[in-house]
Parts: structure tokens; C-alpha cells; sequence
């Protein structure tokens, strides 16, 4: 009996200490944590509660994977079109004298050949010379062509029909089944109007985002939002660029969750309560919902110092989620995830618990059996 009793120990034992090195589909969140006390840690660890959460919504974004300027809300613009260097210009002179310095005779009307907008913003009128004619309206051009005519040809009548150039159209690039460039109908043609003249979205695109360069500064917004937010249609302006592409960011996910993967942002804004959804959940026998933990690196340029709570006083932050209270799950859905962060769901430490009993039921079996030879 005493010899089973020590065969049973020894074997218990050498069991408790394999077990430590058993491998594992996630780290303890006390091991990720281990040297946070320390004097000069390399991380600091904040957790997320009602109480932190107003001072953590402050601190500056990380990760986006191109620098954007916001976006730029809807402001109406006036009907008629303005005339920019490179437009065309298609003018007809009618005139019903018999001696008509433009109009042939027997003629009714005189078409002028198509004239370029010069970069000076003038066309060439035959007995006019150089018309300024930029930055104004068709209409307004026409009636200025027309009054000065009347000095040589005083019936003559004008029309006036403008070909919009490069200044009066954008580019529609990607993302969308007909892309190319579109002439600015008015100065109230928007986004959204642009895209429909080039088809739609692409279905296959994941959360498609719009990106519009102007005047060297890149703005964005998601398709979603400007559909639900007609106040963000933008009103376009003449060499915009509108590019759709797919969503680019992402998080990472990894240990004792459903997916450990790359994962996409399917929104504009993902918490940490989504992520979790989005990474397939947590582990039902192996995950410790105590110890969700988001590792995110911040620039040396974010760090601020002293009693500033609206930056981080580390570059590498560690925030800890615990999912079992309602306190921790109402903080975790309204905790920003930022792109780029690194979702950790730990391990249970009860899982090494269990296979430690495990593994020693399984010993004293052995021992029993071992006992009997």
C-alpha cells in the first residue's frame, strides 16, 4: 500500500509538471501580463471600464493604411456649369442682314469652329479677337459674345454650347462597372450621382470605401455611410478623382477564439464586442472570457507624459476586457477597435486544471494496475 501510495505521488508529480509544458491554443492572460509591475515595464496595461472608457475614446487613432482628411459634407452648388480652360466651345451666329460680315449670303447662320478655352480663359471670336469667357456661365458668355457683336453685326444672335474639358469633369477609377471619365453636367453633380453613372458599386467588393482626391488631399468615407447619410454627398468639382475600393483594414486575431486570422473590417467602426463576434466567438472549453486582451502599438509621437489622460504614457498598451459582467460587456461594446490591433482571447486556466486531473486519473490507473503485477 505504501508503495502504491509513493508510486502515485512520483507519478503525480512528474504529470503536474508536464502538464506545465503541454502545448496550448492560447497563452494565460497572467502570462501576457507577466512583468507589467515591473519598474520599467515595456508595456502598460489599462482595463476597459465605464470609468476608463471616456479617457480611452480620446487617445489618437493607430493604423489606418492611408492618411485621410475626413470627408467633405454636401453643399449645393448652382445649376448651370462654369467655363474652364479646355472646354469647348461650339458657337452659331445668326444674322439676318444681307451683308452680313459672318453669315454667307443666302445663309441664315454661321457655325465657328470648334474653340479650345485657352489657358488664359479666352476664345477667339472672328472681328472680336480674344473673349474672356472663363468663369462664366454659358449663358452669361453667350450674352457677352452676342452684346459685343453688336457693335459690327447689330441683328446677330448667338448660341452657345459647351463641351466640358478636364477642368469641368472627374475621374471615376475602379470599383464600379463602367469607370472612366465624366463630364460635370452642372456644379451640383455629387458622389453618389457619379456613381451611378458608372454603373454601381461592384457587389463583390467587401465594405467598398470611397476615396476623393482633391487638391492633393485624400478624403474618405464608406459606401454605407454615404448611402445613410445624404448630408455627406459631397458635391463634386472639376478634376476630382473618385476611387471605390474594397476595405483595407483589418485586426488581427488570435489564441483561443473561433478564427485566428486576418480579419477585415466589415464597418466603419468595429468594438471590442464585435471583434470578438467577428473572430468567430470564444472557445467554449478553452477561452477565459475574463481575459480578452487587445495589443495595440502606439507612435512615439502619441505618447504624451504626466497627468495628460488623452494619450497613452507607453507606446505598447495592453487593454484587458473582461466578458463576464455586464459592466465588462457594455465597456467591450463601446471600446474602438483600432486597425491593425492584435484581439488576444487567453486561455482558461481551469484547462490546465482539467488536464492535469485528467492526465492523473489516467496515472492512477496505471499505478493501480502497476500495484497488482
Amino acid at each position: 500500500m505504501h508503495k502504491l501510495i509513493r508510486l502515485t505521488a512520483i507519478l503525480g508529480l512528474g504529470l503536474v509538471l508536464a502538464a506545465c509544458s503541454l502545448p496550448r491554443a492560447a497563452p494565460m492572460e497572467r502570462e501576457v501580463l507577466k512583468g507589467a509591475d515591473d519598474e520599467n515595464p515595456g508595456f502598460a496595461v489599462y482595463a476597459v471600464t465605464r470609468d476608463t472608457l471616456p479617457a480611452l475614446s480620446r487617445w489618437p487613432r493607430t493604423g489606418e493604411t492611408e492618411p485621410t482628411s475626413g470627408w467633405i459634407p454636401h453643399r449645393r452648388g448652382p445649376a448651370d456649369q462654369l467655363i474652364a480652360p479646355g472646354d469647348a466651345l461650339d458657337i452659331q451666329i445668326w444674322s439676318s442682314e444681307e451683308n452680313s460680315l459672318l453669315v454667307a449670303f443666302e445663309e441664315k447662320s454661321a457655325a465657328l469652329p470648334t474653340s479650345i478655352v485657352s489657358p488664359a480663359g479666352t476664345v477667339f471670336i472672328p472681328y472680336l479677337g480674344d473673349v474672356l469667357v472663363s468663369n462664366m456661365t454659358p449663358g452669361d458668355a453667350r450674352h457677352s459674345i452676342q452684346t459685343r457683336l453688336e457693335a459690327q453685326i447689330p441683328a446677330a444672335q448667338v448660341r452657345l454650347v459647351l463641351v466640358p474639358g478636364r477642368r469641368n469633369s472627374v475621374d471615376l477609377v475602379g470599383g464600379v462597372a463602367s469607370p472612366g471619365s465624366y463630364p460635370l453636367p452642372d456644379r451640383n453633380f455629387t458622389v453618389l450621382g457619379l456613381i451611378a453613372r458608372g454603373g454601381g458599386v461592384q457587389a463583390a467588393l467587401e465594405n467598398p470605401q470611397v476615396r476623393l482626391q482633391r487638391d492633393g488631399r485624400i478624403y474618405g468615407i464608406s459606401v454605407d455611410r454615404l448611402y445613410a447619410t445624404p448630408a455627406m454627398d459631397t458635391t463634386l468639382r472639376g478634376g476630382d478623382k473618385i476611387i471605390i475600393e474594397e476595405e483595407q483594414r483589418y485586426f488581427l486575431s488570435l489564441g483561443s477564439a473561433g478564427r485566428q486570422n486576418i480579419i477585415l473590417f466589415d464597418r466603419d467602426r468595429v468594438t471590442g464586442l464585435e471583434a470578438v463576434t467577428l473572430a468567430g466567438g470564444l472557445h467554449n472549453q478553452r477561452a477565459d472570457p475574463r481575459g480578452i486582451l487587445v495589443l495595440r502599438e502606439y507612435p512615439a509621437s502619441a505618447v504624451g507624459t504626466g497627468e495628460d489622460n488623452r494619450r497613452p504614457r507607453h507606446r505598447n498598451v495592453v487593454f484587458s476586457m473582461d466578458l463576464t459582467t455586464a459592466e465588462g460587456l457594455f465597456s467591450a461594446k463601446n471600446f474602438e477597435i483600432n486597425p491593425g490591433d492584435l484581439v488576444l482571447a487567453t486561455e482558461s486556466p481551469v484547462v490546465n486544471v482539467r488536464t492535469i486531473f485528467g492526465l492523473f486519473g489516467s496515472a492512477l490507473g496505471l499505478s493501480v494496475s502497476a500495484s497488482n503485477l
